[in-house]
């Protein structure tokens, strides 16, 4: 019954995550539903162990998940043969850009706690 309860805790705050998305705003429900649930953890509305079974168990079946996405590109790479030189150069700028706005936010939060001890 503990993991029927979270899992019905997560999927219910899917579903307003959902309703969310009927909003003329271009956000995923996806996205609505992540926030929603941080939200409730940082207010202590919903406690990280009404949840924290089910989740490690989503993450843990995560890479399954993925599995109609990489059939659904297998479909279309005929068609994304055409655009790899333009995929390869997005996904090489945008790995870049990435790890260089990590590194420099990991360096402020390192030099932030220095200055703060």
């Amino acid at each position: 019954m503990k993991y029927i309860h979270q899992f019905l805790i997560i999927m219910f705050i899917s579903l307003i995550g959902e309703l969310l998305s009927l909003l003329p705003l271009p956000v995923p429900a996806s996205v609505y539903g992540l926030l929603i649930l941080l939200v409730c953890l940082f207010t202590g509305l919903i406690k990280l162990k009404d949840i924290e079974d089910v989740a490690d168990w989503l993450i843990l079946i995560m890479p399954v998940l993925f599995v109609p996405a990489a059939v659904s590109l297998m479909n279309v790479g005929d068609e994304m043969l055409g655009d790899l030189l333009v995929i390869g150069v997005v996904l090489i700028v945008s790995t870049i850009v990435v790890m260089v706005v990590t590194g420099k936010v990991a360096q402020y939060m390192i030099e932030r706690k220095e200055n703060h001890g």
